[in-house]
């Protein structure tokens, strides 16, 4: 790095092919899961001598349990561009072959990335623990077949088929009379499109009950499934996107408010003032967002693809299909 440049948070590959972390700071927490395995070769009798208790440098699989355990929290330290995270809870299993030992590990936590690399690393660790503790009796050890078995949590683990047919109404006196150019709508339509949503050309109105109205009903009328807001959620004066739309709500989805209220408050405290509404209009979905770019950005990570369940639901799909 060019010691006149200032210093910068290294994430990904940069433009000149650098090594960075990625920027996982907008993604939500969630309950998180991954398990890895691995698998050590071993003379039979070094299976004999390790399970009787009779390798030199003592009790082999309690000591590469901990060590797995050891490795599993370090792994940001070891791999310099994974994430530290806080893991709740790390173990290894260690099953007996003819020909070696099976390992297998499981992490959990509640984080924002996922644990695979956690378990990865306490397989590797815990193998090559054994094979420290053994190298001095058996000569022809091999370690291979590390691999990740399974992860669960995050959006991977949650992946609707259902896709609705969506629109973007922004709601802004500024953008309709041409002061600004909107953002926000664009922003949400291109979240959608990328999700695999059909999505219809993004429409402003001003912040007039009437034509807000009239628009909502159009977009429902015409088979809309998920109609998406942007904009007069705030406490001015001209914000009537909510008492407007309450009108055509059936029942108020609080889970999605109280999901999306959270992640915006994460990013700024001022998030707990914006009157943002999710509900069901007949066969339809509304969700009314702040007018923020930002505030967008961070509603499609809570969004997509969880609201496409609700879909499947209402279509007949079990809460845990």
């Amino acid at each position: 790095m060019d010691r006149d440049q200032p210093d910068r948070q290294l994430t990904h590959l940069d433009s000149r092919g650098r090594a960075r972390m990625v920027d996982v700071s907008d993604k939500p927490v969630t309950s998180r899961i991954a398990e890895a395995s691995g698998f050590i070769s071993l003379q039979p009798e070094t299976l004999e001598a390790l399970y009787s208790g009779q390798v030199p440098k003592g009790d082999v699989l309690s000591t590469a349990r901990l060590a797995g355990v050891a490795a599993a929290k370090q792994t940001a330290t070891l791999i310099p561009l994974c994430h530290p995270l806080n893991l709740t809870w790390v173990d290894l299993e260690f099953t007996a072959r003819d020909d070696g030992i099976a390992i297998g590990c499981t992490v959990k936590a509640r984080e924002v990335t996922g644990l695979e690399m956690e378990a990865l690393t306490a397989v590797s660790v815990a193998a090559l623990t054994i094979y420290d503790m053994c190298k001095a009796i058996d000569r022809s050890m091999r370690i291979g077949d590390i691999r990740l078995v399974r992860k669960e949590g995050g959006k991977s683990s949650h992946q609707p088929a259902y896709r609705p047919r969506t629109a973007v109404l922004v709601v802004s006196d500024s953008a309709a009379s041409g002061e600004r150019q909107d953002r926000s709508g664009a922003l949400l339509r291109e979240g959608f499109l990328l999700a695999g949503c059909q999505v219809d050309p993004v429409l402003v109105v001003p912040d007039e009950p009437d034509q807000l109205l009239a628009a909502a009903r159009k977009f429902l009328d015409k088979g809309i499934e998920l109609l998406i807001t942007t904009g007069g959620t705030g406490l001015g004066p001209r914000d009537i996107t909510i008492p407007t739309l309450e009108q055509l709500l059936d029942d108020r989805l609080p889970g999605v408010e109280q999901a999306l209220h959270a992640v915006g408050r994460t990013q700024t405290p001022l998030a707990m003032l914006s009157k943002l509404a999710v509900g069901t209009a007949g066969k339809g979905i509304i969700v009314s967002l702040p007018g923020s770019s930002a505030a967008c950005r961070d509603a499609l990570t809570v969004l997509i693809p969880a609201i496409f369940h609700a879909f499947e639901v209402q279509k007949g799909a079990g809460h845990g299909d």
